[in-house]
């Protein structure tokens, strides 16, 4: 049976071979010739990945094709980690327009300039963006998007390799690159959205931030942070407090004008230690007095069920889903639920058999509430759905 959307899924040690394995059972599977092709790769020697990408873009010179290097990769309906492996994803998308780029940062004066985006149109829809989290400052970049990209959405992942720095390679049309960003811009009429599972529940009540410098929280609704923190942990019970030991969260509102702040309204950010003789919390992001915040926890129960809402409540809203990429965190597969094979099998079990393949990111890219993140323990998901609008947009 052959659709617009397919996957494939190759592991073996012989990287060329399992690149070109992957790649012809997406593209045999597609109901034509593929315009877009995208490739994930996890392997031991940085050469033999580059090598494996290099097979993989000659066998769809007619599409646009992109990929990079990972610690693990998603397709076939199961995660692969740790492994040497290729999964492939190709797409059929008449009538719509695609342009790569690929992104580097130049020294100007006394700051970082980042160059090589595409010109935008009014009929942009999404931007896929895989980088090198060693060499292009992502974070950075994606929290500005909005001042040189307006509000057009970004989805993807930091690229990884076994090897850790020196070892990430990325693909862009016949291109190899070993430090910055490449991606690609889908504008036209085809109808794109975007998911993002956060993956966590709030504990304690909402607070408003009364004191704060750079990133340390002083007060949070007129008192110490700290003992607000304090008190919240002391009213939890035993399976909570560990989870607050293992790794606490503080959610951002998105929206401080909601009546109410519950799972799912914030930005999630990890508190990442804290000043005793301040009585201070340190988190993941800078915050502003007058800011609403909640700390959180994070569990697979929770992981769980948030990702399922997510997609259920995706498919209520758009209807039939023929295909998606998926940027799945590092820290979720295995680490988490036990199996590297639980998004990919969500996808499944929510979206229907569709063509889906991702990889397992260093940081995933998503919008939330708007606005363009890096996320962690995170999975961001771009879907495809059947029905064509030259107005359909993204989240």
């Amino acid at each position: 049976m052959t659709s617009r959307f397919a996957d494939g899924l190759a592991v073996g040690s012989d990287l060329v071979e399992a690149a070109e394995n992957a790649v012809g059972q997406a593209l045999s599977r597609l109901s034509g010739q593929a315009d877009l092709v995208c490739f994930f790769i996890c392997g031991d020697d940085p050469e033999d990945v580059a090598r494996a990408g290099q097979a993989a873009m000659k066998l769809a010179p007619e599409a646009h094709v992109i990929g990079c290097s990972a610690t693990g990769v998603i397709g076939d309906g199961q995660g692969v980690e740790l492994t040497p492996a290729v999964s492939a994803w190709a797409a059929k998308l008449d009538g719509a327009r695609l342009t790569t780029f690929a992104l580097e940062t130049l020294a100007a004066e006394d700051r970082f300039v980042v160059v090589g985006l595409p010109e935008r149109g009014g009929d942009d829809h999404v931007a896929i963006l895989l980088a090198d989290p060693y060499t292009f400052p992502t974070d950075a970049f994606v929290e500005r998007s909005v001042d040189v990209l307006g509000d057009l959405p970004l989805i993807g992942g930091l690229a990884n390799g076994l090897q850790g720095k020196g070892s990430v390679r990325l693909f862009a049309d016949g291109e190899i690159y070993s430090e910055g960003a490449i991606g690609v811009l889908i504008s036209g009429p085809v109808k794109i959205s975007t998911v993002v599972s956060q993956g966590c529940r709030p504990i304690g009540p909402s607070m408003v931030v009364t004191a704060s410098e750079e990133n340390l929280l002083l007060e949070l609704a007129g008192q110490p942070a700290l003992a607000r923190l304090e008190d919240i942990v002391s009213e939890l019970d035993e399976d909570d407090r560990e989870l607050v030991a293992s790794g606490l969260q503080i959610g951002l509102a998105m929206d401080e004008y909601a009546e109410r702040h519950e799972r799912g309204d914030f930005l999630i950010r990890g508190v990442i230690g804290i000043d005793p003789e301040r009585e201070a919390v340190a988190i993941g992001d800078i915050v502003e007095i007058g800011r609403t915040v909640r700390f959180q926890v994070r569990d697979a129960a929770t992981a769980d069920e948030d990702l399922y809402d997510v997609l259920d409540a995706h498919r209520e809203e758009l209807g039939k889903v023929d295909g998606a990429l998926l940027f799945s965190c590092n820290g979720r597969g295995s680490a988490m639920f036990g199996t590297a094979d639980h998004d990919p099998i969500a996808l499944r079990d929510t979206l229907g058999p569709i063509g889906v393949a991702g990889f397992f990111a260093a940081g995933e890219v998503g919008p939330v509430a708007g606005h363009n993140h890096v996320h962690g323990f995170t999975a961001s998901v771009l879907v495809f759905s059947s029905t064509f609008s030259s107005t359909a947009g993204g989240p």
